[in-house]
């Protein structure tokens, strides 16, 4: 398996059919690293083997498997919160149980990171919802380091302080950040590059994303993402300042573009700017 460099340029992209056309559609991009997003409904259990002999044979580096989970809207506001990560209780305990499985997959992939969007922190600790949500993390973390591996929260959908807050109270230090400067502003919840000063000791991988804040009068849109360096991160500045905080990780692209044919475009052009900017 390939080794993956000091910020290295890579993907975030998801498990669509056979690990070796899913690999291939990455490397065709001239990429040798990523992220791989499993939805709940692909079977890893059956591909586990041939994940690993694949991986091998095509000398591709994993830094991040990320789940996701069926029935997750992200629309607008309002139904993230009732839709997304572990917060709805309708669908908690099955949700956790799948992030468990898919940290063993990873496991077995010498993977060393697991991460997710867990849903919307309550902002107010003394909501019932903060102390459950602490539970749950406690026990996903608890988990993952049996496997010598962290688990990472993914930024948004919260300010920085409150998330920083949270990490400190769940008590766990394989607790760390997969950090997306795109999200705190299409959720409008922060500045992304104030956002690093706050939760740069526990970023262990960040996503290469951009978009533009929700727009005035409407409280529960969202912000639309863009193309890389089209949008309101200040990418030149966030690699900047990424290198200046000493990460070394993964540069992971992530576009969802629904047109493949402009989403292709678009990541060949974040990685061109990634590479200038990256020195």
């Amino acid at each position: 398996m390939h080794h993956i460099g000091d910020l290295e340029i890579g993907l975030m992209f998801w498990a669509q059919g056979s690990p070796e056309e899913t690999i291939q559609r990455v490397k065709a991009l001239d990429l040798r690293c990523g992220q791989l997003g499993i939805d709940e409904t692909y079977p890893i259990g059956g591909f586990t083997q041939d994940w690993l002999d694949v991986l091998r044979a095509e000398r591709f580096g994993l830094a991040t498997v990320v789940c996701s989970y069926t029935g997750e809207d992200y629309s607008d506001v309002p139904a993230v919160l009732n839709t997304v990560g572990f917060l709805p209780p309708s669908t908690r305990i099955e949700r956790v149980a799948r992030t468990k499985y898919v940290a063993d997959f990873a496991s077995q992939l010498s993977v060393e990171s697991v991460a997710c969007h867990i849903g919307f922190v309550p902002e107010d600790p003394a909501d019932s919802n903060y102390g459950q949500m602490v539970t749950v993390v406690r026990d996903i973390c608890d988990h993952c380091a049996f496997l010598n591996q962290t688990f990472a929260l993914e930024t948004g959908q919260e300010p920085a302080a409150v998330l920083k807050r949270f990490i400190h109270d769940v008590e766990r230090s394989n607790l760390r950040i997969n950090f997306d400067p795109a999200n705190l502003i299409l959720y409008g919840t922060g500045d992304p590059l104030e956002a690093l000063d706050v939760l740069g000791p526990y970023i262990v991988s960040v996503h290469c994303k951009d978009g533009e804040y929700p727009p005035r009068g409407l409280p529960n849109a969202l912000g639309k993402e863009t193309a890389l360096g089209e949008g309101s991160v200040n990418v030149p500045e966030f690699i900047r300042k990424l290198k200046q905080l000493g990460y070394r990780g993964i540069l992971s692209i992530e576009r969802e573009e629904p047109d493949p044919v402009v989403r292709e475009a678009d990541i060949r052009k974040a990685i061109k700017l990634l590479t200038d900017l990256r020195g």
